[in-house]
């Protein structure tokens, strides 16, 4: 019960600040991905080096600041300047430090695993379908997680995280339906079906992104990415689904309402 309540806490505190720093965007907004991509990729970076893959850290830093600049909308100049400089230092720093093939190519993976999924949620900035990334990675999170306290028996998949299981899978689809639907009648944002669509497979990927950072930690036998959350880990134990889901709402939404 005692570890409910920290989770319980701990989440609605995180919740209420990624709203609050998500609405009044900008750099408000910039900053907060910003620091949730260096600490993420941190994490990640970590955690491969478990299994003695060695990757180029401060190219995964630089890229963060690069995503930065990025949106808060730097010369396109200095941001050609910026890749030319990661581009520069892959090569200096995999030659000082003999990194291998894997090594450099789990580097890329970050970027484009974290910062790069990352950035999607500024994509959506301003627009009433960014609310769509919490509501169904989120939803789908808590409901799975409370369904399957309740009524869980079926294993989902027991080799890659044990506790999941196929009650509470079907639990957090419908609920992320559940508030999808009380969001889009509340906006009065039509045609539903089409935001029901979106919140079910979304609802699937999200438990797809939960279960890839699952199997990353299984693979490299850590329990938890960090610990800056009490009851949740680290920046990628909480947003792992947010990472698939961020480019997904944004893509399907251009894709569905030809936006």
């Amino acid at each position: 019960m005692k570890n409910l309540i920290i989770r319980a806490l701990s989440g609605t505190v995180l919740v209420l600040l990624t709203f609050f720093l998500l609405f009044k965007g900008g750099l408000f907004t910039s900053l907060y991905i910003f620091i949730l991509s260096m600490i993420g990729t941190r994490e990640f970076y970590a955690a491969l080096e478990n299994i003695g893959i060695r990757s180029i850290k401060e190219i995964g830093y630089i890229s963060c600041i690069g995503f930065l600049f990025y949106s808060l909308n730097v010369e396109r100049l200095f941001l050609k300047l910026m890749v030319l400089i990661i581009i520069v230092l892959l090569i200096v720093l995999s030659l000082i430090r003999k990194a291998n093939f894997k090594d450099l190519f789990i580097t890329l993976v970050g970027i484009f695993y974290i910062p790069f999924l990352f950035q999607h949620i500024i994509y959506l900035e301003g627009s009433i379908y960014l609310w769509l990334v919490f509501i169904i990675a989120w939803g789908t999170d808590t409901f799975a997680y409370l369904t399957g306290m309740l009524f869980g028996k079926t294993k989902l998949c027991p080799k890659i995280s044990p506790k999941k299981t196929v009650e509470g899978s079907i639990g957090g689809i419908l609920g992320a339906v559940i508030l999808t639907f009380f969001y889009t009648n509340y906006f009065n944002l039509f045609p539903m079906w089409k935001f029901i669509l979106i919140s079910m497979m979304g609802a699937v990927l999200a438990q797809v992104g939960d279960l890839t950072a699952s199997k990353i930690k299984r693979i490299t036998g850590i329990k938890d990415y960090g610990f800056i959350m009490p009851g949740h880990g680290g920046v990628l134990d909480r947003f792992d689904s947010i990472l698939f889901i961020a480019p997904y709402v944004y893509y399907s939404t251009n894709l569905l309402f030809n936006l």
